[in-house]
């Protein structure tokens, strides 16, 4: 759970700070194989059945972390299996993005609804009265499910007046909203990846932290300690999610941890609202019935799987980081960008052939707060930096929460045009998204402007976040608050937009051949 710090959160940041670690002090790559007695020492187990057992799960995250895929249960082999071709200071990646750690998982099972020791045998049974198909019976007095008629409709859970129904589902599945997890033939959870857009929601649902991504923290300190520059693009999220942290400080802790400098991906939202304002009133109703954003991957992913029909009515202007990374590029020739923000899924879009060059890495939050952890910065000790980290609008600022994106291409088409009308929808979780997008498809939503993203609550509640979803809200209300302008027109950086786009366009041209 976002904002908890829980048995889950401590082991998962022991992990990344380990790693971190390992990539900043350098040395043998076979000190790899002693990281698990130091994040699991002792003889007891703390966490699980068996020490053992915790190392391993423990051995498997780290692997994950350092960007390798998992070793199979069955398989005789090191922790350390394939390590050393990992230090590098380039991309490692390979699919998938998302893993589910086989022996770590706690086979919940998928769907079910029982009756709780709550039950009081009341002389109503409006449980049995509810009932569709005739499951639930009284049985020594008190109300009994026949799982085999049951069909988990939930009526018997609304109808108790004690609540003493429960209806129960796999954490992990009931977060997804592609419908991508099902059981295997262990009764472990598992992930269909022709439906899975790598959102994160399952790694954050999963209590038993069964589910990990592939993190690039090591190649990304190795870049770090390489003689080319590398610039931290930081996503508008960032506010409040590492305590202790003052805007002000921002630069210098990023210095730290080897940085040559930050930038504001809000500059890039910027950019991307102009585009998307264009887009809109050139497109709308003229040449199709409607447009949706597309900053979030997630949702730009889903749209593309299950609606390929219309698929084309999602803007095709490039998302924030990649306009930063483009930015950051022509500003600074043959330096490297990394990408830090609250989404796994943006770990996959950075590996789009189209835009490799633009983005070289990408870390969560999380991530690297492990990396922090490790260089030991006390954000105490910083000098703050009057210097702002970049020209962004209070708009481009807001792309951080729900509602926020289509907020700034609105602000952006009345500067524009103060005569047109734009009417939104916006929607927030994979379910309601897919909701969203079958209304728009059935035409109730034409003319309109319309904004999806994936985590409930906007990035702030992302997979990569720290700080409770809430609290980054309102952490990101005061980021706005001291920006220089309002709204995206005004960014001194709208003029160069041509120029960015005409990069790309030759980049996607040369990969197409």
């Amino acid at each position: 759970m976002r904002g908890l710090y829980s048995s889950k959160t401590k082991i998962r940041q022991q992990i990344f700070t380990e790693v971190a670690r390992f990539a900043y002090e350098g040395g043998d790559y076979s000190k790899f194989e002693s990281l698990p007695y130091k994040i699991i020492p002792g003889e007891i187990s703390t966490y699980r059945e068996s020490v053992f057992l915790e190392r391993a799960i423990v051995g498997e995250r780290l692997r994950l972390a350092m960007g390798l895929n998992l070793l199979s249960a069955d398989e005789q082999a090191p922790i350390s299996t394939g390590v050393e071709e990992s230090m590098i200071d380039e991309k490692v990646y390979e699919p998938p993005l998302i893993n589910i750690i086989k022996f770590a998982c706690h086979s919940c099972p998928e769907k079910r609804v029982f009756v709780s020791n709550g039950c009081q045998g009341c002389l109503e049974h409006p449980c049995t009265e509810v009932c569709p198909k005739g499951a639930i019976s009284i049985v020594h007095g008190k109300s009994f499910i026949d799982e085999e008629k049951c069909i988990k409709c939930g009526k018997c859970q609304s109808a108790c007046p004690y609540n003493a129904i429960i209806k129960q589902e796999r954490p992990c599945a009931a977060a997804c909203g592609m419908k991508a997890i099902h059981s295997d033939e262990y009764g472990r959870a598992d992930i269909d990846y022709n439906k899975c857009v790598s959102c994160g929601m399952c790694l954050v649902s999963c209590p038993f932290s069964a589910i990990v991504d592939k993190s690039q923290i090591f190649q990304t300190i190795k870049a770090l300690q390489s003689d080319t520059p590398v610039y931290a693009a930081v996503a508008p999220a960032v506010a409040g999610q590492f305590a202790g942290l003052p805007a002000t400080k921002i630069r210098n802790a990023f210095k730290a941890l080897g940085f040559e400098d930050v930038v504001e991906v809000a500059v890039g939202a910027d950019l991307c609202t102009v585009e998307e304002a264009k887009d809109f009133m050139e497109e709308v109703p003229a040449k199709q019935p409607f447009m949706a954003t597309s900053c979030c991957p997630a949702w730009s992913v889903m749209a593309k799987k299950t609606f390929p029909d219309i698929a084309s009515y999602i803007s095709m202007a490039l998302t924030p980081m990649v306009l930063t990374g483009r930015l950051t590029k022509q500003d600074h020739p043959g330096c490297r960008v990394v990408f830090i923000g609250p989404c796994a899924a943006k770990k996959l879009e950075a590996s789009r052939r189209s835009i490799r060059s633009d983005i070289d890495f990408v870390l969560t939050f999380e991530e690297v707060a492990g990396m922090f952890a490790a260089k030991e910065v006390d954000f105490a000790a910083l000098e703050p930096d009057e210097k702002p980290l970049s020209f962004s609008s209070a708009d481009g600022r807001g792309f951080a929460v729900s509602g926020g994106v289509a907020k700034a291409v609105v602000n952006a088409i009345h500067r524009m045009n103060p005569e047109r009308e734009v009417k939104i929808a916006n929607a927030q979780g994979l379910d309601e998204c897919m909701k969203l997008l079958r209304m728009a498809k059935a035409g109730k939503y034409n003319g309109y402007l319309l904004e999806g993203m994936a985590c409930p609550g906007g990035c702030v509640a992302g997979a990569g976040t720290i700080n409770v979803p809430e609290k980054s809200a309102a952490e990101n209300l005061k980021s706005k608050k001291s920006s220089p302008f309002e709204t995206a027109c005004e960014s001194p950086y709208v003029d160069i937009l041509p120029e960015l786009e005409n990069l790309y366009n030759e980049f996607s041209h040369k990969n197409k051949e």
